[in-house]
């Protein structure tokens, strides 16, 4: 029988490529068993969503890209049905207008944080985010803004 793969899978959407390094980077320093899938916009991460056989356990998505933005995306895999329903949405954006983050938690989102200034400040927030205990918890808006 063959064995399954215990590697979590998540999904970074963002055009900017020092931020996405920084991601990698992060998430390797965390040492832990994460498979890191990229897209270089919105319209990338919804094709590749749609074409994997085995979807990610969280996504983190940026507003401000190309072809299509994070809240497009956002709206998109929270309209499909099925399993893309469960997948964890992160909003990870420079913004920390209370406009977005409203229209993040209306959308569908699972937590809102601001892209920290620091290799050290994401770490912490990757860790938080992949620590995390989703399986009992609703989403809330008080609990919705990273820090």
């Amino acid at each position: 029988m063959p064995q399954q793969n215990s590697e979590r899978i998540i999904y970074l959407a963002d055009d900017d490529e020092d931020d996405r390094i920084l991601f990698l980077e992060a998430v390797e320093d965390l040492n832990m068993p994460v498979s890191v899938e990229l897209a270089l916009d919105g319209k990338e991460l919804i094709n590749a969503l749609t074409n994997s056989e085995r979807l990610p356990e969280i996504i983190f998505l940026d507003i401000n890209m190309p072809c299509k933005n994070g809240f497009e995306c956002l709206k998109e895999i929270r309209s499909k049905k099925g399993a893309l329903q469960k997948v964890k949405i992160v909003i990870l954006s420079t913004s920390s207008s209370s406009l977005h983050i409203t229209l993040a938690y209306k959308l569908g989102a699972d937590f809102y944080a601001v892209k920290p200034g620091s290799i050290q400040g994401l770490r912490d927030l990757l860790k938080k985010v992949l620590d995390y205990e989703w399986k009992n918890e609703k989403r809330d808006m008080k609990k919705f803004l990273l820090t």
